[in-house]
């Protein structure tokens, strides 16, 4: 059982994807117009640890990332 914080009600709550055994992301990727910098390197690999955590835990994971 996975337990994700939800911000909206303020409490953690067991993770349900809305496909039994499959999850969905859909994540932003870095800024490429400007400079680059740590906050760029940041959200991929946070997404992509949680990606593999999930595929750990035996989701299939569809994980796609724009830029």
């Amino acid at each position: 059982m996975i337990k994700i914080y939800n911000t909206l009600t303020r409490k953690k709550e067991v993770f349900q994807p809305l496909e039994q055994g499959r999850v969905k992301m859909y994540v932003c990727g870095p800024t490429v117009y400007n400079y680059i910098h740590v906050g760029n390197g940041r959200s991929v690999v946070s997404f992509d640890t949680i990606r593999r955590y999930l595929e750990y835990r035996g989701y299939e994971v569809d994980y796609v990332m724009n830029f």
